[in-house]
């Protein structure tokens, strides 16, 4: 858990440090959303999953991706701090 919350840190500095935000995101009442969601300038947006190294999304935030993803929103699971800058790279582009 901590290797999680490491790579949540670094998210949210990395946002910032391109003038975005990764904030906290949660739906009472729908499990399995996607931990952040990334606010970046010109409007681009995108939610993200945090998982330790190695981890993968549960069968229900596989559904609730799916879910986000038909709706025309990207969805993003990270699990190493490298993947990061892509990550970012990416919703900046769209």
């Amino acid at each position: 858990m901590a290797e999680e919350r490491q790579i949540e840190i670094a998210l949210q500095r990395q946002a910032k440090k391109r003038g975005g935000r990764a904030v906290k995101f949660t739906s009472p009442g729908l499990d399995g959303v996607p931990d952040r969601l990334v606010l970046m300038p010109g409007g681009r947006c995108a939610f993200v999953e945090l998982k330790a190294p190695g981890k993968k999304l549960r069968p229900l935030q596989e559904k609730r991706r799916t879910q986000l993803e038909a709706l025309g929103f990207p969805v993003y699971c990270i699990d190493r701090t490298e993947m990061i800058g892509g990550v970012l790279d990416e919703i900046q582009s769209t």
